[in-house]
């Protein structure tokens, strides 16, 4: 990743994995914690962005990757790998947690209009003008590249949290409308882990010498940042929630194919059926009250005009993008004007796309129209293993890999 915003595109994604699988070995291992700052980022696979929107698939990202290293010698990364699905195999599990962050989120917008204090220290520090000057240089990269180092995420929370005592809720959605990499359950969880509710009473406390150390000395924070870091605390708990069931397309069903921002290679998931028609449609702008970013916004929407326009030379089916925000109306007009009774896509997890389609659920019902989502083997193989701690996912790797990428995970 360089000071350029990344090319929303599947080429660009698969050039980027192609360049950067031979370093996802003991390189990788070795300097990965490290973020020496935007334009330097050969230590990481800055591939997050295309993995969220499935551009690439973790499917294909793994079995790059271990055809050039052991499944040892790139465990570190293939551990990357599988947090994402642990985050959103938990998410989907808990789907509560998504609408309590929600509706806390909105509350505490509230409170900005009512608190002059709380409104000056959020301003501040979205402004980038705290006086912290990691802090402050993370914000002007978070806002124009959409992107930060792992580790500078987990900082930053930490010093929102713990140094400058703003809500969490407000950060996670900071973080949400910038980053182009911006993931409903990676995003949501990895704030709620710093600040001690993921694991309850774990939390993460940035200090200056570990800042020091992982930024190769550009920035030290000394005598700065919060000393201790203690749990936040909330006053319910979250239930385990079934994994919905998984759907599939009828033999020989006329169908449309409605493509969003969760899923950049659908066709893999059809069998080689062939759509009547195409539909391209976006929900970042719903990510948050706020309005979000620029970068954000433009890849996702690059990402959903890249898959339309490849899928439609891909098939030779014609095909279209189009912006609303009633997915219900714009679905039943849609099936109306090309004469098809069922809409399929890619299963879309806990987010803004699947409140989208569950908005549309009864408009679709009514007009006879059948939504079918389709979602991965990668997921349903995956997600089980994901409705308590990571650890008991990361014990079924080496099981998983077997499963996922059979020939290449010996």
């Amino acid at each position: 990743m360089s000071d350029a915003i990344a090319e929303p595109t599947r080429e660009a994604g698969l050039r980027r994995l192609d360049e950067f699988a031979s370093r996802a070995g003991a390189r990788y291992t070795t300097s990965r914690s490290f973020d020496f700052g935007p334009g330097r980022r050969g230590n990481v696979s800055a591939l997050s962005p295309y993995i969220r929107h499935r551009l690439v698939v973790e499917q294909e990202l793994l079995e790059t990757v271990l055809q050039r290293h052991s499944p040892a010698a790139a465990s570190k990364f293939v551990e990357e790998v599988f947090w994402r699905a642990y985050f959103k195999g938990w998410l989907e599990q808990h789907p509560d947690v998504w609408v309590d962050y929600r509706t806390s989120l909105s509350q505490e917008l509230a409170k900005l209009d009512a608190d002059s204090g709380l409104l000056k220290r959020y301003e501040r520090a979205v402004a980038g003008n705290t006086g912290i000057d990691c802090f402050d240089a993370w914000i002007d990269e978070l806002i124009t590249t959409g992107y930060l180092h792992n580790h500078a995420r987990m900082w930053f929370a930490s010093i929102w949290v713990f140094t400058l005592e703003l809500p969490w809720q407000l950060g996670a959605d900071l973080f949400y409308r910038h980053l182009i990499d911006g993931d409903p359950a990676a995003n949501t969880l990895s704030w709620r882990w710093v600040c001690g509710l993921h694991t309850q009473g774990k939390t993460y406390l940035a200090r200056a010498d570990n800042i020091q150390k992982y930024t190769d000395g550009r920035f030290n924070p000394d005598g700065q940042l919060a000393t201790n870091a203690p749990a936040l605390t909330e006053s319910r708990a979250f239930a385990l929630k079934p994994i919905p069931a998984a759907q599939a397309l009828r033999p020989d069903e006329r169908f449309g194919l409605l493509i969003t921002e969760e899923d950049g290679c659908p066709a893999s998931l059809l069998d080689d059926a062939v759509p009547a028609t195409i539909l391209g449609a976006v929900a970042t702008r719903l990510r948050s009250p706020l309005p979000v970013g620029g970068p954000a916004r433009d890849f996702a929407q690059g990402a959903v005009v890249d898959t339309v326009d490849r899928v439609t030379r891909t098939l030779a089916v014609s095909g279209e993008v189009t912006a609303s925000d009633d997915w219900g109306s714009l679905l039943v007009e849609w099936a109306s004007k090309n004469r098809i009774e069922t809409i399929v896509t890619a299963y879309a997890p806990v987010g803004p796309v699947a409140e989208l389609l569950a908005l549309a659920g009864d408009p679709l019902e009514r007009n006879g129209i059948r939504l079918v989502q389709l979602r991965r083997v990668y997921d349903n193989v995956n997600w089980p293993h994901a409705g308590r701690g990571y650890f008991k996912l990361r014990k079924q790797i080496p099981a998983l890999l077997e499963q996922l990428v059979p020939t290449v995970s010996r």
